[in-house]
């Protein structure tokens, strides 16, 4: 039997190709607060990220920060060096139509109206993300487009094995990306939810303390957060309700943490979350008249 799941992936995907001309005449706003990612955005936590960013003086005492506007894109198995590349090759994940479904990415917020949550990346005003030998870092942030108060980076699954394996590697990824985001514009790196099980958390582990080390050897421009932490492990490691499940029980996507248990994890990370958008949102906020 087809799952409802699927069914309803199907049904987006259908959806998106016809609705692709209208959002191209869209008018386009960038959102104050831009959060960028991997597929844990598509599949649960972008819904997650716009709840908790959309209320940002409660959840953080911003004090003054006002109406929030706020726009998640999460794009299927990319990270940092896909979003650096400029050949073509190297930008694939976002750039070529998902052979299968028609639509790579997930797109939540004030970037996307539309009432579904699938997009192509390229179709449609808010994903023009791919030029001709430009990356699609350099795309996003050209003038009068994309110009955020504050840029979310929120990766490690589809890169974790390339920066658990070189501490060299994970260093030119880091210098390469924040060479290419502009620096007026204030970055958060957050490492992703953790996964279900020991094997593919520990190596996740090796990524993220390369990153952070990485974060801080490019001079601090841009906050890391650990996502990875006793308490959101805790959450979530061996926990079957953390994850969807099949019919029979048994966790069908070990990788992708469920929208509530998304949310559960950004509650867990607030206090580091909250501690670095203050320092990195902040002195803009009180600098705009």
């Amino acid at each position: 039997m087809v799952s409802k799941h699927f069914l309803r992936f199907v049904g987006a995907a259908f959806f998106s190709l016809f609705a692709t001309a209208a959002l191209t005449d869209q008018s386009f706003r960038s959102p104050d607060i831009l959060v960028l990612g991997d597929s844990q955005l598509s599949f649960g936590a972008g819904p997650a990220f716009v709840n908790f960013l959309s209320m940002l003086d409660r959840n953080c005492g911003t004090s003054g920060a006002g109406d929030i506007s706020v726009g998640v894109i999460g794009v299927r198995s990319t990270s940092l060096a896909t979003w650096v590349s400029r050949t073509s090759r190297g930008k694939a994940p976002i750039c070529n139509v998902d052979p299968k479904w028609g639509v790579n990415a997930g797109a939540y917020g004030t970037i996307n109206r539309s009432g579904n949550q699938f997009v192509q990346i390229g179709k449609g005003a808010p994903y023009q993300f791919c030029k001709k030998d430009k990356s699609a870092f350099e795309a996003m942030f050209a003038n009068d487009y994309y110009d955020p108060r504050l840029v979310i980076l929120f990766f490690l699954g589809n890169a974790a094995e390339r920066w658990a394996g070189s501490a060299k590697t994970t260093v030119q990824d880091v210098r390469e990306t924040m060479r290419q985001i502009p620096k007026d514009v204030p970055c958060i790196f957050m490492t992703t939810a953790p996964p279900y099980t020991r094997k593919v958390l520990d190596l996740r582990l090796a990524a993220q303390s390369n990153l952070q080390k990485a974060f801080a050897s490019a001079g601090g421009r841009c906050t890391f957060v650990a996502g990875l932490t006793e308490a959101t492990i805790a959450a979530n490691l061996g926990r079957k309700e953390s994850f969807r499940r099949s019919k029979s029980g048994g966790v069908k996507d070990p990788f992708h943490p469920t929208e509530a248990a998304a949310g559960k994890f950004l509650r867990l990370s607030r206090a580091n979350l909250c501690k670095a958008i203050l320092s990195q949102m902040m002195p803009r906020t009180a600098a705009a008249p």
